[in-house]
């Protein structure tokens, strides 16, 4: 990949394969040395599973928060809620935090090492927490890290 990038980076010229070579591999032994190899590997099925759950929430979530902005009898109750996070701090849980922000009506704006992950959402009385753990289920299914044998 490395070398795919060199490649494109100067647009395909010969000349500078030698040097494109060498800096792959001191590219890749440097990225080795800083992120070591995962010892889960994501599985197919599953990460299909919560794919497809992700784009349903999206289109529930911005549905309801298209309704909430252009009926104002609908009330908003904004706020803060705990979730407790299944997900071990690190990538993992980093990964899943980006994906939940990119839902309409919620937002993790802080996480520590205990595992609780504090979510900014549109309304509080909304089975947040409920949501949030059902995706981090799905998630780490998605992301090898939990076998679902049955």
């Amino acid at each position: 990949m490395f070398f795919a990038l060199w490649v494109i980076l100067t647009l395909g010229d010969r000349n500078d394969f030698a040097v494109g070579i060498f800096a792959a591999i001191i590219a890749t032994w440097v990225s080795l040395f800083l992120l070591p190899p995962a010892t889960t590997h994501p599985s197919l099925l599953p990460l299909l599973k919560f794919t497809l759950h992700f784009f349903r929430q999206s289109v529930i979530a911005g549905l309801d928060v298209a309704k909430r902005a252009f009926d104002p009898k609908l009330p908003l109750n904004p706020g803060y809620v705990q979730f407790s996070c299944p997900i071990s701090a690190g990538p993992a849980r980093s990964a899943f935090c980006a994906l939940s922000s990119l839902l309409p009506g919620t937002m993790p704006v802080k996480s520590d090492a205990t595992g609780n992950v504090l979510v900014h959402c549109l309304d509080t009385r909304q089975p947040v927490v409920e949501q949030l753990s059902k995706d981090a289920c799905l998630f780490r299914a998605a992301a090898g890290a939990v076998r679902n044998d049955g």
